[in-house]
């Protein structure tokens, strides 16, 4: 069976990595860019560095850090005022998959005006501004992807068009960039890297090719998670958990990722939940669900994570508690049951939940089709679990 792989024509790793911004796009005939970023870049030595990085090669920089929470249509129109007012000819994203996924976005809609998010996966060819992607959390390896996802300002329907034009020219994964942050942001973004690469590997289309990179995934994520999130000062780990994240989404995007994913973004529209959190708190219930179909490849998984068995039934099933016992360390149950912390509630959103969840493109790639009383006893499950940590 043939296959192909989309990835970035570039990835530059390491400490002091994001030094090859300016190199990077002076090779895109870049006279002005245009710095998408969160708060990280408002001001500071940060910014002032790039800025003379960038007047090396003769580039001038326009910033927009508008960005808060997930992009919407508001941000983007926004956005596309300032690139044409400046009229930059290339994009650095800088920040985390909000950041990256808004600025996949503009480099599309600053050329093709007169089109619209539903239009971008029927394109035969997508030009765009080039884009250059610096992820600073390891997790949703949008540097990676040809995905995005943006919310419709006006209804909050989050849309999200895929097309290879989509990936960004070059990814630059400096660990240093991630060393401020907080445990609890560390973990929710590396068990949604792990998702994306197990989620990849057990999807009906994965090839050879995501094959291998799910599989390095879950190896550096499983060794490099724990240590970044007990010390985040950790280069070596937090080197592992960028380039782990960026295979993940390498894999997933020549692939797919599935239910846990599927459930997890209505779980989050209605609870307010990160999306990380949502996946991971999903994902047990998920493989647990799928093991008859996928034993195989669930064992496959837990081999590459180091977890012990003898059999592939014991290996899958150990999986499933392996991945239970990450969201007890991390105290992804806790965070869980502090936003769905009513069964009433849960319990009157059930329907909405399971129509979302089974309208999303990632059920048709599970080895077992779910129907609607699996999707709801996926969510019954994971409520059960969140009672064990309710304080009496």
């Amino acid at each position: 069976m043939s296959s192909s792989l989309c990835l970035p024509r570039v990835i530059h790793l390491g400490c002091g990595s994001v030094q090859k911004i300016g190199e990077t796009a002076a090779k895109h005939h870049a006279t002005h860019v245009f710095v998408v970023t969160g708060s990280l870049l408002q001001s500071g030595t940060l910014r002032s560095q790039l800025e003379e990085n960038l007047k090396k090669h003769g580039i001038q920089a326009t910033f927009f850090s508008h960005v808060k929470g997930e992009p919407t249509s508001k941000h983007l129109q926004e956005a596309l005022a300032e690139i044409h007012a400046c009229k930059a000819d290339c994009i650095v994203a800088i920040g985390g998959g909000s950041v990256i996924d808004l600025a996949k976005a503009i480099s599309v809609f600053a050329i093709h005006k007169d089109c619209s998010l539903d239009d971008i996966a029927t394109m035969k060819i997508v030009e765009r501004v080039p884009l250059i992607a610096v992820p600073t959390t390891a997790g949703t390896g949008s540097e990676a992807t040809k995905v995005m996802v943006i919310t419709d300002a006006e209804n909050g329907v989050k849309k999200n068009p895929g097309h290879p034009s989509l990936i960004p020219d070059a990814a630059i994964l400096d660990p240093q960039l991630t060393v401020s942050l907080p445990k609890e942001i560390t973990a929710s973004t590396g068990l949604d890297a792990l998702a994306h690469a197990i989620e990849a590997y057990v999807s009906t289309r994965a090839t050879t090719m995501s094959d291998h990179y799910a599989l390095e995934a879950i190896r550096m994520i499983a060794e490099a998670l724990p240590r970044a999130y007990e010390d985040g000062n950790d280069i070596g780990a937090r080197e592992k958990m960028l380039l782990g994240s960026c295979y993940a989404g390498i894999a997933f995007s020549n692939s797919s990722t599935n239910l846990a994913h599927a459930a997890a973004r209505p779980l989050g529209a209605r609870f307010h939940i990160p999306h990380g959190i949502c996946v991971a708190l999903l994902l047990p219930f998920v493989i647990e669900y799928g093991l008859e179909a996928s034993e195989e490849r669930y064992a496959k998984i837990a081999q590459a994570m180091g977890i012990a068995g003898g059999s592939e039934a014991d290996l899958a099933r150990n999986l499933v508690r392996y991945i239970q016992q990450y969201n007890s360390t991390f105290h992804i149950w806790e965070t869980g049951l502090s936003y769905i912390d009513n069964a009433a509630r849960l319990e009157e959103a059930l329907p909405t939940l399971v129509e979302d969840a089974l309208s999303g493109n990632g059920i048709v790639t599970n080895q077992k089709i779910p129907t609607e009383k699996d999707v709801e006893k996926i969510y019954k499950n994971l409520w059960l679990e969140l009672q064990k940590y309710a304080v009496v």
